[in-house]
């Protein structure tokens, strides 16, 4: 059926419609005669019956399916709001999220040459952010639904790592003193390299010595490597550290870390490599050095952040680690003071990470820079793209772009952008 059909059939708001293509959010999306519709969980090719309400609809039944619609690894997709594409075959699938890439730097008036996807797998993500709420039987833990505001009661999860799933029940009894029956709270799981660290957020008040305890013992059965409760340890085996390069940085409580272990060594790879031979290198949004330890392998770095924390934890785990070139660390916020033209011409070449909002003025500086090398990592290929536009019209080539599916099933996609003058 041609999708000039599509939004027809009405009954009520029950409506057959035809779906053209597939959304930046994973959303089937058909074209009605007001505009596009967008209906969760169907995909492109296929014929739908769907709950329409304005430019929303509900998945009530797929009348003609996909070839590339194939059964979801997961009991939870659909109900679950963690994952939105599980239902789509791999090869479309990565190209969907290649395509995200493209269609952000086509918006910029950049062809730009992107690689395939590097994809992590199943079961890659190291760390999880759960929602806790105390209910009659226990406490439920999880993600959110997909359209509703009830958490979801994980039993399993393809995308998260087996060793945090494998705790989800002790956690449950851990976290049940601590939860009440209105507002959730969140419990955010990291596989350190040495360990589970677990950190409660969102939680009310100061539990009593009694409760500490009962935290500590449930903690002990868990080989938990740390517990926190708003940021204070309330139970720690050992101190959990992460790997980047040959460091071992102490991870401290809420720090940014890259979501997969896998993801973070490919974009590393593709950093070190961007920056050819050159000498000098700064590190710019460096948080605790994800890429300044793999760069001081044989570059000397100076690593620039504004969070104190995790400069803090790269300039004692650059102290610890032998073999390395010099690292400067400096403490800074880049979105208020980026470093200027005259503060980057010691340096050779740049790598930038920021968070989605990008990095415009820092852009604009190394546009205005001698640097001849460029680096920069994103995961708002939006935002990546007009940092690039700036640098492109301030005379560097892009190169190469390389997406990185570090966020599996998700709307969401990772690149690494390199550039040359």
């Amino acid at each position: 059926m041609s999708s000039s059909s599509s939004a027809r059939c009405t009954m009520g708001d029950i409506q057959a419609i035809d779906i053209v293509r597939l959304g930046a959010q994973g959303d089937g999306v058909a074209d009605g005669p007001s505009g596009p519709i967008f209906v969760p969980y169907a995909l492109p090719g296929e014929r739908v019956q769907a709950d329409v309400r304005g430019e929303r609809a509900r998945l009530i039944a797929v009348v003609e399916a996909s070839p590339d619609r194939i059964a979801p690894v997961c009991r939870h997709f659909t109900h679950c709001g963690g994952c939105a594409v599980q239902h789509l075959r791999g090869p479309t699938y990565l190209a969907w999220k290649r395509e995200m890439v493209v269609a952000a730097f086509a918006a910029r008036g950049i062809e730009v040459p992107v690689g395939s996807v590097a994809t992590v797998g199943a079961g890659a993500r190291r760390r999880a952010s759960f929602s806790a709420r105390r209910t009659g039987r226990g406490v439920t833990l999880g993600f959110h639904e997909a359209k509703g505001v009830e958490i979801v009661d994980l039993q399993e999860c393809p995308v998260t790592a087996s060793a945090i799933v494998r705790a989800l029940p002790g956690l449950r009894r851990l976290v049940e003193p601590l939860m009440s029956r209105r507002a959730p709270g969140r419990v955010v799981v990291t596989l350190a390299a040495n360990g589970l660290d677990v950190a409660i957020e969102d939680v009310p008040g100061d539990p009593s010595p009694d409760v500490r305890e009962f935290l500590a013992r449930e903690a002990t059965a868990l080989k938990l490597a740390r517990l926190t409760l708003s940021g204070d340890i309330l139970y720690q085996a050992t101190i959990p550290a992460v790997r980047f390069g040959t460091a071992n940085v102490v991870l401290p409580p809420r720090s940014f870390l890259q979501a997969a272990p896998a993801a973070e060594a490919e974009m590393a790879r593709l950093v070190t490599a961007a920056v050819g031979e050159a000498k000098r290198v700064v590190d710019l949004f460096c948080g605790m050095g994800t890429f300044t330890f793999p760069l001081a392998q044989r570059v000397s770095v100076l690593a620039v952040d504004g969070d104190k924390v995790a400069i803090a934890a790269l300039d004692n785990a650059a102290k610890r680690t032998p073999g390395l070139k010099p690292i400067e660390t400096k403490l800074r916020d880049l979105f208020r003071e980026p470093l200027s033209v005259k503060e980057l011409q010691p340096f050779e070449a740049a790598v930038f990470d920021p968070p989605r909002a990008g990095a415009a003025t820092q852009a604009a500086a190394l546009a205005a820079s001698s640097i001849k090398r460029v680096a920069a990592v994103s995961c708002n290929p939006a935002t990546l793209a007009r940092d690039a536009r700036i640098l492109i019209d301030g005379g560097f080539k892009l190169e190469r772009v390389t997406p990185i599916d570090q966020f599996l099933y998700s709307p969401h996609i990772e690149a690494v952008a390199v550039f040359r003058r």
